[in-house]
């Protein structure tokens, strides 16, 4: 258990001459860190939810992307306030949907009075580039 510990919460890197340690959370770059730190998140969840005085009727999380629906007439700045609270490292922010749409992931999600629709994504900041496959980034990058 020990060196499972010093496995997964010890972690130090380089940035030009000066040398750091990261003192909360999973260590960067270990196989085991995204799958610890989602087990830790369906407890962050379960605890949330359970303790919160309003529930959305949806919740889907994707890594650290949650999508909700808020069927309540209250505000939701209470919930969010609720989540934010929990734990002072796990803040969450909000987005809200205009004009009906809200983008999730790479998911426009589009509200209508029968159902939800969904159409790709893409921020208006994307340039639909790809790297040249002779650069000097890995190739499962370029993959």
């Amino acid at each position: 258990m020990e060196l499972l510990t010093f496995c997964v919460t010890t972690t130090a890197f380089q940035l030009g001459d000066d040398y750091y340690q990261q003192t909360e959370g999973m260590a960067m770059g270990s196989p085991l860190s995204p799958v610890i730190a989602n087990i830790y998140m369906e407890h962050f969840e379960e605890l949330a939810l359970q303790t919160a005085p309003l529930k959305p009727s949806l919740w889907l999380r994707y890594v650290d992307d949650t999508f909700v629906l808020w069927d309540h007439r209250e505000d939701i700045t209470p919930f969010l306030d609720h989540l934010n609270s929990l734990r002072p490292s796990i803040q969450f922010t909000m987005e809200t949907e205009v004009d009906n749409k809200l983008p999730f992931l790479d998911v426009q999600v589009e509200k209508s009075e029968e159902a939800f629709r969904t159409s790709v994504y893409r921020k208006p900041t994307a340039t639909d580039r790809y790297l040249n496959f002779k650069s000097h980034h890995p190739d499962t990058v370029k993959k």
